[in-house]
Order: C-alpha cells, then structure tokens, then sequence
C-alpha cells in the first residue's frame, strides 16, 4: 500500500504544471511598430513638401493659359507677377497685387491717342531721357537703346545685373533699374521685360532650364519697376531662354553678349510689338 501511495503522489506530482512568467515588456511591439509608422509619416510629409519651383512656375503658367484661353505665337514663359523665388526684392509687393493679370490698356483719360508723328515723338523723348540717365553705362557698352516708331527697346547686358545662374539682382543693378523705373513712372506706357541666355545648360532645383532662369530674370527687373511706382498693370515679363540669341554662341565673347534683359517701351493700346518687328530683330 504506501508504494501504491507515493506512485499517485509521483503521478500528480507531474500532472502539475509550473505557473507560466507574464511578460511584461510585450508593450515595446507596439511601441516600435508606432514609432516606425510616425517616422515614415514624416518621412512622406517631408518629401512632398519640397516643392520643385522652377517647374511649379511653368505648371502654374500652363494653367493660366489653359482657363484664360490666351496663347501667343512665339510661346515663351509669361508672368505677370512673379512667383516666389529665392529673387532678390527691394521692397515686399502688397497682396492685392501679387495676383497675375495681363497689362491694362490705357484709358483714354491717362493719356490721348496719338498720331503717328506725335507718338513717334513723345517716344523719342523717353529714348532721349534714358541716353542722358545711363549715359555712362552707355559709353561702356554695357546698355544700348534703340528706337523705333511704335517703340523704344534698351538692352542691358546681365552682367551688370545678375550674378552667373542666379536670378538674384546684384546692389549695382538697383541704381540703373530705379533711374529706368523714374522715366517709365512718369508716362504711361506699357512695359515689356525679356530676358535672354546663352546656350550653356543650367540644371538646379530652382532653374531646370534656361527658360525659367530668363523668365525669373525678366521677373525680377519687373518687380523693381513695380516696387518703385511704375503700375503692375502695365508690366510684363517674358522668358526668351538661348533661343534668341544675337550672336552665335561659339565663344564667350559672343556669350556675354547674349546674356540680356531687354525693357521695351510700348504707347498706350499696345501691349506687345507686332510678329513682324520681332521676326525683324532676330533676322
């Protein structure tokens, strides 16, 4: 009898089974799988934040024409006002101005239509005016201005303006853009700003081409001009790009001079030269 005793004692002995340890870390699952989740998210955040502006220019353009229905035969960049960029400004535009509108035609009441004669003369009194304001620069070469019957062109050589791929005016540029901008406040003529480069290819998260570096240059002498009184509504910029070029760009010589921002001076009713007249300066 006491063997068939400790046989049952051996037998639930090892029908007992040992109480199991609670783990107490598993929370360090959940907190890790809530950490991964938060960093990706602000992984995604991140990334879509870093918006490419150079193309964000050209989609906002595009989108413009498209509810506007307006196109123009030579198609370049066109902004009435431009888009943020890291430009230099003078002064900080007011909102309510920041919105891109085409130039305004002058009314009749700023200024009366012209005949041929009378407006080919009050066009060469602005051409005299910006001889004599930036005759030493002329001297040098680094400006030119010509003169037509329907309108008044000056050409400034960029590198007075800006620096090598950069958008950014330079403080010497500021005196000649303001003494402009006083000859074009004080008429009402509409202003058409083009800018040019050469053909060496630019490629950064700002500027993807030429096309968006010349049309933020154009932009950035337009916005002096409106930041120094003359009206937004008649003010446009254009971007040319290497397309346009006056001389070959074979050397750098024929380089320089091929980096510009041309300003041309339109009377009232006129926003833009004719195909023509355009088509005749690049021939």
């Amino acid at each position: 009898m006491p063997f068939r005793n400790n046989l049952r004692t051996v037998s639930m002995s090892r029908k007992k089974k040992p109480d199991e340890h609670e783990n107490l870390e598993r929370w360090l699952v959940s907190y890790a799988d809530f950490i991964t989740l938060l960093f990706a998210f602000f992984v995604v955040m991140y990334s879509i934040s870093s918006i490419n502006e150079g193309k964000y220019r050209v989609l906002s353009d595009s989108i413009s024409s498209a509810f506007t229905g307006q196109a123009t035969a030579i198609k370049p960049i066109k902004m009435g006002e431009p888009i943020k960029t890291p430009i230099t400004s003078v002064v900080n535009q007011p909102a309510s101005e920041s919105v891109a509108r085409p130039p305004a035609r002058a009314s009749a009441a700023d200024l009366p239509n012209l005949g041929d004669e009378q407006q080919a003369r009050e066009l060469g009194s602005v051409a005299d005016a910006v001889d004599s304001g930036l005759k030493d620069l002329i001297a040098q070469d680094l400006i030119s201005v010509k003169r037509d019957k329907g309108w008044v062109e000056v050409e400034i050589n960029t590198s007075i303006l800006f620096g090598s791929g950069s958008a950014g005016l330079q403080p010497a540029a500021l005196p000649v853009l303001r003494t402009l901008a006083k000859i074009l406040g004080e008429k009402k003529y509409n202003v058409q700003v083009e800018g040019f480069t050469d053909n060496l290819p630019i490629n950064t998260d700002v500027f993807p081409s030429n096309w968006e570096l010349s049309a933020a240059r154009a932009a950035s002498v337009v916005r002096v001009f409106a930041d120094q009184g003359v009206s937004p509504q008649r003010l446009m910029a254009i971007g040319y790009g290497e397309h346009r070029p006056l001389l070959d760009n074979s050397n750098e010589a024929n380089r320089k001079k091929n980096r510009r921002v041309r300003v041309v001076i339109l009377p009232p009713g006129k926003e833009a030269r004719d195909a023509q007249s355009q088509a005749r300066m690049f021939d």
